[in-house]
């Protein structure tokens, strides 16, 4: 039987598809084609749609390579254009190979100039190809101490996500295959870089790093290879020639004129092609005549010997041959970390128009002082060596301190254009700029400054927009630092607040941040702006899942209500809503026990006040109360409500993050809470393409294992719990309650099939991933752990205790979402082992179960096997259908004897892998 036609995709969902084999997020795919994320998350539903596939991840093993030379993957992706060849060093790069073959970490060791980052770009290019998870380029010459694990997040893709940080979202991608870090000049960070190096070792046994540094790492393991300068006779000759002849096409010269000046030069690349560069004015002979003269002048000072001061007579030379319009431009171009534009130049330089500033770059890119970045826009880069002299000349002409202020005013601007375009437009520009805003801001001194804590809230919104969530929340703390009033300084932290939110889903920091943010709306005289904050932090304390009771009692909150209510006028609408939220999450006096009718109450004021994430909040207090009152069905129904908010949010707006990551997760929790598999399904599969919340290492997973496995979806629940698991145990294991019912829903699809051990296996786990002793410990827990061993007895007809089994099910605990299944699946069982009690049991169950779709059809089968009877059975078959639930129809089949064929042949095919 031939396989159903596939629809050909577009040409633009083709282009979309090979991003996402290479792993991309949403956003980044966003930004290399240049459509919007919205744009992104349609085509690439369209593509599981079409190759009807669960996941990304099923989509990315469909993903072709384009036809014709190197696949992205076969190359060292973010190596920067090499512009010239590479001249020799035949032994050196077979030596590097063989060296990456052997060791996990090979460290390229050399001084500045020696040509450690080409020997390290050509070997990491040409081994490429033996790395199937992909090889990365990262430039560390403009990264400061606190930013590695950025760097490395920009060169691979990767960003952070609600409730993971960078480096476990950079050791997923890593965990992915063979991959190859290239760690370019590790010197100035020698301890925040062999930290991370450590790190990504011991987590990624897969990976390898091949670094350059002036020291080594002095990472256990590390294999240290000596970068020597080149043979004088030999390749060194080929090298000036080569550039020589790229600076005057009729260049000829003596080689053995050529050799001295080499030797002269120690053999350093960097100090031969500077001098070539000048071989078209001053032929080899004046070149020689003015190296050696240099060298004898640095002879008599206090300055490095050696290789170092060949390098350095070269540099100074070079310079002193600039006229003063260039030599002014060079040492002002110093100021920048990383590359600049030519509007760029021209902010900071103050050397005239971009005409003659574009001229001046010209002429320093010819005297090898400067490298042209091709690209669209044009940019530029001064290499770390020369930098660092340019630096030292700025500092001599004493214009450091303007030269910062200037590049500061330059910052802002920049950080305020990025921050200006409109949401849908690709912010790439903003990683070719980001170490100098953020450099620009370290800069600035710990005090109110009004450019300072311009470009800290820029720089919040940016890192905020590209998922650097962390990042975001830090520089939003600083600019409530640099705020120039009290009032600036209150709109800041609450903008931390909602970051922290985002990144940790938890309460105590973010509520420490808010109360920071009421004291300085007190100060600024804005008594409506405290009780928001004050009335935002009560609100948080008791929602998320932090639960701090014992952190912050629940009187401090209500003296924190009773207080905002008395700082604020309920006159003004987004206070009175925000009171009304405060209240309706207060009211229970304990966390996540809202008041149905204040909940109400609440939504109507953030209607009211027209505010859509008040909105999605109140709606959530109403969800929240339905589920504590057994209402399933009330909360998936208001969950929904919450979904169809999402286009009405800002993605870009920290405020509008925690609402955004909390209906997308809750949409799914209390889908698979209402029974309604279909629709669990669909939220679980829109978290895994949500750039806030997918790619989680393991919460995004977690989602779609429970409605995989109850509707027969085995082999894929287990293959994500897999997943689940080796990305929790990658994090470090930390205590999450809220994995166990997958967990448990692993065992379940392993008890289904009849695979015992893996079924106490996955019990077992489940119980770790908590990181309690005993279920008991955990009452939410408790009903569906009594539901997957109910419905595996039931299965396979293990009839011993099922008493104490179906009693522990319709024991009284803590209302749980999962109630339904237990009482279900134990009063199933009450009827498959002859218990007496069993139409008690199942009239008992029947109030709790309507809330259920599955609870239902478990309910309405096992009245139909108490009584034999087939209408009530064909019923249950329907329903299972209805809802895609093929393991649950087929073991329904079994009992009607006219269609138990097709049953028994279902079954086998579910539960064959």
């Amino acid at each position: 039987m031939s396989s159903p036609a596939i629809d050909r995709p577009s040409r633009r969902e083709a282009e979309v598809l090979a991003l996402v084999g290479l792993h991309l997020s949403n956003a980044e795919i966003a930004e290399k084609l240049f459509i919007s994320v919205r744009t992104v998350e349609s085509h690439v539903s369209s593509l599981l749609r079409k190759y009807a596939v669960a996941d990304r991840f099923a989509l990315a093993a469909l993903a072709v390579p384009p036809s014709g030379g190197r696949t992205p993957a076969s190359r060292l992706a973010g190596l920067p254009d090499p512009r010239t060849e590479f001249i020799g060093r035949g032994a050196e790069r077979e030596a590097v190979r063989s060296a990456l073959a052997q060791h996990r970490l090979v460290t390229l060791l050399g001084p500045g100039g020696v040509g450690k980052t080409r020997l390290a770009g050509v070997v990491g290019d040409a081994v490429a190809g033996a790395f199937p998870g992909g090889a990365v380029f990262v430039d560390l010459v403009p990264i400061r101490e606190d930013f590695v694990v950025q760097a490395v997040a920009s060169a691979l893709g990767v960003t952070e996500r609600a409730r993971q940080s960078l480096l476990p979202a950079i050791v997923d991608r890593l965990s992915q295959g063979r991959t190859l870090l290239v760690l370019d000049n590790c010197e100035h960070l020698l301890d925040p870089a062999a930290e991370f190096v450590e790190q990504i070792l011991s987590a990624c046994p897969d990976s390898t790093v091949l670094a350059t540094s002036r020291e080594r790492l002095a990472v256990p393991g590390e294999q240290v290879f000596p970068v020597a300068p080149l043979p004088s006779t030999t390749d060194a000759v080929a090298l000036f020639h080569d550039r020589a002849r790229a600076a005057d096409p009729d260049f000829q010269a003596d080689p053995a004129v050529i050799a001295e000046l080499c030797t002269r030069l120690d053999g350093m690349p960097l100090a031969i092609e500077l001098a070539a560069a000048r071989s078209a004015s001053l032929g080899v002979t004046g070149l020689l005549a003015a190296v050696t003269d240099m060298l004898r002048l640095l002879a008599g000072g206090r300055r490095t010997a050696g290789r170092h001061r060949s390098l350095r007579a070269v540099i100074d030379w070079s310079h002193d041959l600039l006229d003063d319009e260039e030599r002014a431009l060079f040492r002002r171009l110093s100021v920048f970390v990383g590359s600049f534009d030519l509007s760029a130049a021209v902010t900071v330089s103050r050397a005239g128009g971009p005409g003659t500033v574009a001229d001046l770059l010209g002429r320093l890119v010819e005297k090898s002082l400067l490298v042209h970045v091709r690209g669209t826009p044009s940019r530029w880069r001064l290499l770390e060596t020369v930098r660092a002299f340019a630096a030292e000349q700025l500092g001599t002409a004493g214009e450091e301190a303007t030269l910062r202020q200037w590049h500061l005013r330059w910052a802002v601007a920049t950080a305020a254009e990025l921050e200006r375009r409109p949401a849908e437009q690709p912010r790439a520009d903003f990683h070719a700029v980001a170490d100098d805003l953020r450099a620009a801001l370290a800069n600035c001194p710990a005090e109110p400054d009004t450019l300072a804590h311009q470009l800290a809230r820029s720089l919040g919104h940016l890192a905020y927009a590209h998922r650097f969530l962390r990042e975001a929340a830090r520089h939003f703390a600083r600019a409530a630092g640099h705020a120039p009033d009290p009032a600036d300084a209150a709109r800041d932290l609450r903008s931390a607040a909602d970051c922290v939110v985002v990144v940790t889903n938890s309460s105590p920091a973010a509520f420490r941040q808010l109360l920071a943010a009421a004291e300085r709306a007190d100060a600024a005289g804005d008594g409506d702006a405290r009780a928001v904050a004050l009335a935002r932090a009560v609100e948080l304390a008791n929602r998320f899942s932090s639960e701090p009771a014992a952190e912050i009692p629940q009187r401090r909150l209500r003296d924190l209500l009773d207080d905002a209510a008395g700082s604020g006028s309920p006159a003004r609408q987004a206070v009175a809503a925000g009171l009304a939220l405060a209240r309706a999450w207060t009211a229970g006096g304990q966390w996540r026990d809202p008041d149905p009718e204040l909940a109400v109450a609440a939504v109507a004021a953030a209607r009211a006040a027209g505010d859509p994430v008040l909105v999605s909040a109140g709606l959530e207090a109403v969800s929240a109360a339905a589920t504590r009152a057994g209402r399933l069905r009330e909360a998936h129904r208001v969950a929904t409500e919450r979904i169809a908010l999402l286009p009405l949010l800002p993605r870009d707006d920290p405020y509008a993050g925690p609402e955004i990551v909390d209906a997308l997760h809750m949409a799914a929790t209390y889908a698979l809470a209402a029974g309604d598999l279909p629709a669990a399904l669909a939220a679980a599969h829109r978290v895994q393409q949500d750039d806030l919340v997918s790619n989680h290492p393991y919460a995004s997973a977690s989602k779609l294992i429970a409605p995989l496995a109850l509707t027969g979806q085995f082999a894929e629940a287990v293959r994500r719990a897999d997943e689940m698991w080796t990305g929790w145990r990658r994090a470090g294991r930390p205590p999450a309650p809220w994995l166990a019912p997958p967990a448990l829903a692993a065992a379940l699809a392993h008890g289904l099939r009849g695979d015992g051990e893996r079924f106490d296996r996955w019990r077992r786990q489940a119980l770790e991933i908590t990181g309690r002793a005993d279920a008991e410990e955990l009452p939410s827990l408790v009903p569906f752990l009594a539901f997957v061993d109910a419905r595996v007895a039931v299965h396979h007809c293990r009839l011993d205790g099922a008493a104490a089994l179906v009693r522990r099910a319709f024991d009284d605990h803590p209302q749980s979402r999962f109630t339904p299944y237990a009482r279900a699946a134990a009063a199933e069982l009450a009827v498959v082992a002859g218990l007496p009690d069993a139409v008690e049991r199942l009239a008992t169950a029947a109030p709790v179960c309507r809330e259920n779709d599955w609870a239902m059809a478990c309910l309405t089968r096992a009245a139909g096997r108490l009584h034999h009877d087939e209408e009530r059975l064909v019923a249950s078959v329907d329903a299972w259908e209805r809802d895609g639930v093929r393991f649950e129809r087929a073991c329904t089949l079994l009992l009607l004897p006219a269609r138990a064929a097709d049953g028994r042949a279902e079954l086998v095919a579910l539960t064959r892998w």
